[in-house]
């Protein structure tokens, strides 16, 4: 059976689970699966697509002959860019303003401190020697 392969944009590599494959938009024969197959499409910077072929067989009757089908047919994929969501990219970020560096103890208080910083408080005065 021929089946008819497509996508959104074209030049996808598509693979079916029977094996054979091409770029799209492409034809590849296949042989009539009981249950079904499977058309895998990717493309560089796209998310790969797996569409779910439907093989249907169709007895017939006296006055028909019978035959088989597939749906859908042609398959075709619409391919989503790969990376981050639209809205995410339009969206500006603030940057993050850097931490004070860490200090040692010499450093001076926070403001309003009750305490004032040791190493900024002048040394008693001596006391006098006798």
């Amino acid at each position: 059976m021929q089946v008819q392969l497509e996508s959104v944009p074209q030049g996808a590599e598509a693979r079916t689970s029977l094996g054979p494959g091409c770029k799209t938009p492409c034809s590849v024969a296949v042989p009539a699966a009981d249950a079904g197959f499977t058309v895998t499409y990717a493309l560089n910077k796209f998310q790969p697509v797996t569409i779910p072929v439907q093989v249907i067989h169709s007895p017939g009757d006296f006055s028909s002959p019978a035959s088989t089908a597939i749906d859908p047919n042609p398959v075709v994929a619409e391919l989503e860019p790969a990376g981050p969501a639209a809205k995410a990219a339009h969206t500006t970020q603030k940057p993050k303003k850097p931490k004070p560096p860490e200090t040692t103890a010499g450093a001076a208080a926070p403001a309003g401190s009750p305490f004032p910083n040791p190493a900024q408080v002048p040394p008693p005065p001596a006391a006098p020697s006798r």
